[in-house]
């Protein structure tokens, strides 16, 4: 059998098109977008009162919602709630994107209270969107250093809280581009005209990829808070 099983995911921005791919399907109760698999919701358009949020409550796919920096716990949990009304699990993705710079400031508040609050839901990465910078020259880009620090704080601050880190949301690609600053190569400003092909996001290359994917195999081949030492878990307990 050479069939392969695959899955899509894309963000819910343009509402136009996603309510046009609503559909009720033979077998299932309820309407599913049927663009995608896994429809997720951006830190633009999550607002509670919003259509997009409400657009993803009446729909039964799996469904992400992107978490980022200034969101307090209180709008996260009645986000949640009009999310997940029934409290199913595997309905909802939180997807958190705070930035190397702001995550252990930002992230164990919310990890302590969707678990005191008996939330289900599974906890995911995204070291890339809080990350983002311009050079003088105005392109974008991002530091791999940054983004790797993240998800290294993301695993760490998930051990110390007892929750876990279920996913991780990479943009990468397998060419030989120069796109995101740093890694072994030690890419500079100067490289990024070299090979920059994206006309949206910078994205990680074939070797950075690799290094990302050695540093999750890493964390995820070590004990939880055991491991991580009696300092960094009294700071997030």
């Amino acid at each position: 059998d050479a069939r392969v099983d695959f899955y899509t995911s894309h963000e819910v921005l343009l509402l136009n098109y996603e309510e046009a791919m609503a559909r009720q399907v033979h077998r299932h109760w309820g309407w599913f977008n049927l663009s995608t698999h896994f429809p997720w919701i951006g830190t633009r358009t999550a607002q509670l009162d919003g259509a997009h949020v409400e657009y993803c409550s009446g729909i039964r796919n799996p469904i992400g919602l992107k978490v980022g920096p200034g969101v307090s716990t209180d709008q996260l949990l009645r986000t949640i709630d009009a999310l997940n009304a029934t409290n199913e699990a595997g309905r909802l993705t939180l997807i958190t994107r705070m930035g190397a710079a702001k995550i252990e400031a930002e992230l164990p508040k919310h990890l302590h209270a969707v678990k005191a609050e008996g939330r289900r839901v599974l906890w995911c990465c995204d070291p890339m969107h809080g990350n983002g910078e311009t050079t003088p020259g105005g392109v974008k880009t991002r530091r791999f250093e940054n983004i790797r620090a993240e998800l290294e704080a993301a695993f760490d601050i998930h051990a110390a809280c007892g929750t876990h880190l279920g996913g991780v949301h990479l943009e990468l690609t397998g060419e030989d581009v120069t796109e995101c600053l740093g890694s072994a190569r030690n890419l500079t400003e100067a490289d990024l005209a070299r090979a920059y092909k994206s006309t949206v996001d910078p994205r990680l290359n074939y070797e950075q990829s690799l290094e990302i994917a050695m540093l999750i195999v890493r964390k995820l081949g070590t004990t939880p808070v055991a491991e991580i030492g009696a300092k960094r878990h009294a700071a997030y307990a």
